[in-house]
């Protein structure tokens, strides 16, 4: 099983029409093939970024959903909130769980 998390900065002024974004697709990637969960982390201090954390199967799996015609569906309203709603760059990451402990997602 692997993570993916997009740590996103977002200016406080936009964190309500960000956070609206998210909940309006909200559920939409739950089909596709090796998903597991997703998880939109709610920064707690002003110099932190959101972090959008989703599980899967595999890379592969996760590679194969960023290829699709519904990640290309789900990510156009990306391009609504404008540059000044961001700011700095989004950061992949990609990490496979070595070790996990308590509730377990798969």
């Amino acid at each position: 099983m692997i993570t993916v998390s997009n740590r996103i900065p977002v200016h406080p002024d936009h964190s309500e029409a960000f956070e609206k974004r998210f909940q309006e697709r909200l559920g939409l990637v739950d089909k596709m093939d090796g998903f597991i969960a997703y998880r939109l982390l709610r920064p707690t201090k002003e110099d932190q970024p959101y972090v959008v954390l989703t599980f899967w199967e595999s890379e592969e799996k996760f590679r194969a959903w960023t290829s699709s015609d519904e990640f290309r569906e789900q990510h156009k309203k990306e391009r609504t909130l404008g540059p000044e709603a961001f700011t700095g760059p989004v950061q992949l990451e990609v990490h496979e769980i070595a070790q996990e402990s308590g509730a377990t997602l798969s």
